[in-house]
């Protein structure tokens, strides 16, 4: 999985928010912030990875494990697919 091309993330002051490039700009309606896991797991997902790196990535990290964060993992792929940001 991955996300999906025309997207971007941008610092603003402490903040990172989902900006749409392009022709995406015109489809995209909302404002996306994200934490700074939010940010590290958006940056994997610049790449197609899977569901399990992501877990290992995070788990590595921030020195917890992989079974610790699968849960908010799952729940950030779920609301990026909500907003239609990323690809299987």
């Amino acid at each position: 999985m991955k996300i999906k091309d025309g997207f971007i993330v941008k610092k603003v002051v402490d903040d990172f928010v989902v900006v749409p490039v392009n022709d995406k700009f015109m489809e995209f309606s909302s404002v996306i912030n994200l934490n700074e896991t939010g940010c590290f797991l958006w940056k994997c997902l610049e790449n197609d990875v899977t569901f399990d790196f992501l877990c290992e990535s995070l788990a590595k990290e921030y020195e917890i494990s992989a079974d610790e964060v699968k849960d908010d993992v799952a729940d950030f792929i779920d609301n990026l697919k909500k907003a239609d940001l990323i690809e299987d």
